[in-house]
């Protein structure tokens, strides 16, 4: 039935509860009577309330009994009207979600003993068909398919039917609809249609994972698939794709490692890679033309196709994303998936909302989709079914892809609840899964006590937190250029400083604790997002010469890597990344976003330094301490004239002391008694040490961070 055709309209907005909408050119808006009819049987609707709104009256009605899912209802009216009985905000009520709840792991395709099964969540839907077509050009074959317990509408198929492509069509609200199953595995180009795929046939050799004991000790790098290896200095053959991230033993015109051999070098200890399920905003098939960040997700479980050597053959992204992490785990590292399930690229074309529309996205106050993340839609991983696809989706990357750890995407849009069972679930299969993510406080309609923020981190306190405290306190506001943070010379900020660097867990006062303990907090000053360090230092210090701003970028990155928590950095970070002065680059050109590795081998010195400083952190534990009593009991805050900040380190095995000056003035400190090994200064970073030095009259170099091992 068109809109078009209808007097009126009908919802079902609860279990037992129909509001009907009666315009005032019609019959002045007024019925003192409705019912519900399906086939012969017909319902009285009790009227329970009527409301003036705008030019219509609203009726709310009420009827006993229960609604038959997955049948047309019509409503009829006192003067022999009658439109469909559309479904309306009853599928955001706990009763829904109740009702239709299904524990199975079989949605999608799966194979049975010669068979292909499909199988569809869509309890709203009143019919649901299969559509294949044979891989070659082909007419469509339409399949109806069989209503079952929970919303669940399935068909099986003794054929091979491997290469297929496949969509459902879906009736609800007397409009079919088409969609891509939304656990599609595989896809055509640019994501147009599912592909039934054998996943068997995409098996990797598997290496031994490395292994994490504690989320402190890992070191990540994150960087972007196509930045990663395009630019023409990187040595690499296979330039933006998933083969090439893979490559080993790549050199630049220098000599020197570039990609992933590269980044074994310098000591860190996962990669974590922006988005690489497939998402909107490149053509896959002119890939070259256009470029993403990958914040568009259209599949959350198929692989971006753009990274791919052959984007229309639907094994080729598969197999290729496997092999990259393979040959990243061949290395002895990790590779961490940046997840976007809190938000699609559009709603209304989106997989979700044609199958079940309204379910999977919140509504405000007045029905509207919210728009907490700011693209228009906001995930509701709080009904169960949403949850149930987000945590089957992680555990499909984790099984399947081999992953060792996820950042989540805005991750203050899901609810607490979700993010543990995502928890639970990874610890289930891979101990030492890594968990981070973005715990932004966003208007969305959730209850602020479910969200998964940094201000209820007690609640989900097996995942790690981006500390925008650490971030802006250390570095200056991202949301302002010329905002300097106390690595910039900003002396009002000492006190915050020691509370960040001390892994933000009260050290100081209780009352500015963020985190129960250091591996909640992810400490980073710079990411994907906004302005590089090194385009802030050049707003910041526009007078400057280009010897202070590596100077403040080297103390800054420094403190990054020896505080407490989980150092975070950007990849070319260490070389002083610029973005020409982008602050939003997710989709400017190669030359923006690429990794420019000719700065690699102009800023090799930086690049030794922040080597010898992820070393000294990975040699002395004091750097990587577990809990916040531990922090307390072995962490001594030193008496320095302010801006100058140091902490005494004292472990059964290891004294050290970290000192920190970052004032344009050298500085006199007197030291704690003793001899004393420099392993960094403002030229060195190592753990070998260069000189050693008695307590008294120590001078500070201006701009420097100090690391000094007591004999």
């Amino acid at each position: 039935m068109n809109s078009a055709d209808r007097n009126f309209f009908a919802y079902l907005d609860k279990m037992n509860i129909v509001t009907i909408l009666l315009p005032h050119s019609y019959h002045h808006g007024l019925s003192s009577a409705f019912y519900m009819a399906r086939d012969a049987v017909k319902t009285p609707l009790t009227i329970v309330e009527k409301i003036v709104i705008e030019e219509h009256f609203k009726y709310i009605c009420q009827f006993e009994g229960e609604i038959s899912f997955g049948n047309p209802y019509w409503i009829f009216d006192e003067h022999g009207g009658k439109t469909d009985l559309q479904i309306g905000a009853v599928i955001r009520t706990e009763e829904f979600d109740e009702k239709f709840y299904y524990e199975g792991n079989d949605l999608g395709v799966s194979f049975l003993e010669g068979q292909t099964c499909f199988k569809l969540w869509a309890p709203t839907a009143t019919g649901v068909k299969l559509k294949l077509r044979p891989s070659t050009d082909g007419y469509s074959e339409i399949i109806k398919m069989r209503r079952e317990n929970c919303g669940v509408w399935s068909v099986c198929l003794h054929r091979d039917l491997e290469f297929y492509q496949y969509s459902f069509l879906v009736l609800v609200n007397q409009e079919w609809r088409e969609a891509v199953d939304p656990y599609v595995k595989a896809v055509t180009a640019n994501g147009e249609q599912g592909v039934i795929v054998r996943l068997e046939k995409t098996a990797h050799p598997r290496h031994t994972k490395p292994s994490l004991e504690n989320p402190v000790d890992a070191i990540i790098y994150e960087t972007h698939i196509r930045d990663f290896t395009v630019h023409h200095h990187s040595g690499v053959k296979n330039k933006g794709l998933y083969l090439g991230a893979g490559e080993v033993d790549t050199k630049g015109p220098d000599g020197e490692s570039t990609g992933l051999s590269y980044v074994k070098e310098l000591g860190i200890t996962h990669i974590e890679f922006l988005p690489f399920n497939d998402f909107a905003g490149v053509d896959e098939l002119n890939p070259s033309k256009q470029y993403n960040w990958g914040y568009n997700p259209l599949h959350f479980n198929a692989p971006e196709g753009s990274y791919a050597s052959d984007p229309s053959n639907p094994y080729s992204r598969i197999i290729e994303l496997k092999t990259l992490i393979e040959q990243i785990h061949s290395m002895g590292l990790g590779v961490i998936m940046d997840v976007v399930y809190n938000h699609v690229y559009i709603r209304e074309k989106s997989s979700f909302e044609k199958i079940v529309p309204g379910y999977y996205f919140r509504h405000n106050e007045i029905g509207l989709p919210s728009n907490g993340t700011g693209v228009g839609n906001d995930v509701a991983s709080e009904r169960r079914m949403v949850r149930k696809f987000i945590v089957d989706s992680v555990r499909y990357w984790l099984e399947e892809y081999n992953i060792d750890g996820f950042r989540f995407d805005l991750m203050g849009i899901l609810d607490v609840t979700t993010m543990n069972e995502i928890r639970k679930t990874c610890d289930s299969l891979s101990k030492g899964t890594l968990i981070i993510g973005e715990g932004w406080n966003l208007n969305t309609p959730l209850p602020p006590a479910q969200k998964a923020t940094i201000a209820n981190q007690a609640k989900i306190p097996g995942i790690g937190q981006f500390n925008d405290k650490f971030r802006d306190t250390i570095k200056g506001s991202t949301f302002n250029l010329f905002d300097k943070g106390y690595a910039l010379g900003n002396d009002h900020l000492v006190d915050a400083a020691m509370e960040v660097i001390t892994g933000s867990i009260g050290f100081t006062k209780k009352s500015s604790r963020l985190f129960y303990n250091p591996h909640q907090s992810v400490n980073y000053v710079e990411c994907h997002d906004n302005h590089t360090l090194w385009d802030k230092l050049k707003g910041c210090f526009s007078d400057a010469d280009a010897e202070v701003h590596k100077k403040y970028h080297r103390l800054a990155t420094g403190l990054v890597i020896l505080s407490q928590g989980i150092p975070f950095l950007h990849s070319g970070q260490e070389f002083f990344r610029t973005k020409k002065g982008d602050g939003n680059s997710y989709r400017s050109p190669n030359p923006i976003n690429q990794l420019d590795w000719e700065r690699k081998r102009k800023y090799q010195d930086n690049v030794a330094y922040i080597k010898g400083l992820i070393k000294i952190r990975q040699e002395f534990s004091c750097f990587r301490l577990r809990t916040a009593d531990e922090i307390r009991a072995h962490i001594q805050a030193l008496s320095f004239p302010a801006p100058v900040l140091g902490c005494l380190y004292q472990l059964p095995k290891e004294e050290v002391m970290l000192v920190i000056n970052p004032s344009s003035k050298t500085c006199t400190v007197t030291l704690p008694e003793g001899d004393w090994a420099i392993l960094a200064n403002h030229q060195f970073a190592g753990i070998t040490a260069k000189e050693y030095i008695k307590g008294e009259g120590h001078l500070l170099e201006p701009i420097s961070l100090n690391v000094l091992l007591k004999k």
